[in-house]
């Protein structure tokens, strides 16, 4: 899979890790970071991360690392390839993502 040009993130600590930087600058991708206290400037990011904090995060209590992979994961499922986004005209995130499909006239046998 082919990695972005570009990642918006914000100031969290979790975005601003030396790890994060390394990673970034060794792969050629560009950390774009939104403006100190305007979560507008990315906001298809921050309605995901509501999201998946509010019917993920904040739903579940997750025993081990392993537990939370696992609700998570389903969760993950679910968005993608399940529920339909508006935003996408209605198809679920793996439906757009998909190529679009040339019906191609059968081969001929010979």
């Amino acid at each position: 899979v082919p990695l972005p040009a570009s990642i918006t993130v914000d100031h969290g600590t979790e975005f601003t890790s030396k790890s994060l930087d390394f990673w970034a600058w060794e792969n050629k991708v560009l950390l774009d970071f939104t403006r100190p206290g305007k979560p507008t400037d990315n906001g298809l990011c921050e309605s995901f991360n509501g999201r998946l904090r509010d019917e993920c995060l904040n739903a579940h209590e997750f025993l081990s690392l392993e537990h939370a992979k696992t609700i998570i994961e389903a969760w993950r499922v679910d968005y993608n390839d399940h529920r339909p986004h508006g935003s996408l005209g209605m198809l679920t995130p793996s439906e757009y993502a998909r190529p679009q499909q040339v019906s191609l006239p059968e081969r001929a046998k010979f």
